[in-house]
């Protein structure tokens, strides 16, 4: 009888050790997925400057023909809210939309002057901001990716046990538009 209550606590005891062990792998396997979500936000965070960089050029460009839509647009860009690789999904919607209103205020500029419009510094310009413009939509495209296997992981049973317990939560998708769907048309 002395032996199988040791043979017992052995078995119970594996058996606490084993899911000590998966529970650990987990919330390990938690936190490499939670720091992919966080850099791929990085990714699009640096885009979304350098998109940002290009947008300050061109507005440097319209200075010349138009003095108050430059100091309208150099507000924009300083009152803009920074990205970074701790922003949220709403954070970024928010810049989009800033910079949108930004180049929409260029392109009032560019209509009123078609010189600025065949000028080769806003040609040059606007080809750089389209392809920053691209690179944040391939970037939102990989963040989606990543949050898909994040939430995945944390949801999907056993997992969600220990990601609820542990604190990880679903994160946020981009959401498709029409809007950002099309490629700019400058």
């Amino acid at each position: 009888e002395k032996e199988l209550d040791i043979m017992v606590w052995i078995i119970v005891i594996a058996i606490i050790v084993i899911l000590v062990v998966w529970g650990i792998g987990a919330y390990n396997n938690f936190v490499r997925s939670k720091e992919m979500v966080s850099n791929a936000m990085a990714q699009i965070a640096a885009q979304v400057e350098s998109r940002w960089d290009a947008l300050t050029n061109l507005i440097s460009a319209t200075k010349q023909y138009q003095t108050h839509e430059h100091d309208t647009l150099t507000k924009i860009v300083e009152s803009r809210s920074n990205v970074s690789r701790n922003s949220s999904v709403s954070d970024v919607e928010k810049d989009d939309a800033a910079f949108n209103r930004a180049l929409r205020s260029i392109d009032v500029v560019v209509e009123q002057y078609p010189n600025l419009k065949a000028s080769d510094v806003y040609q040059s310009t606007m080809n750089s901001v389209n392809t920053y413009e691209n690179n944040v939509r391939q970037s939102r495209m990989v963040f989606n990716d990543t949050v898909t296997k994040y939430n995945r992981l944390i949801k999907t049973f056993p997992n969600s046990v220990i990601a609820g317990f542990t604190g990880f939560t679903p994160e946020e998708y981009f959401e498709n538009s029409a809007e950002k769907a099309e490629m700019p048309q400058w």
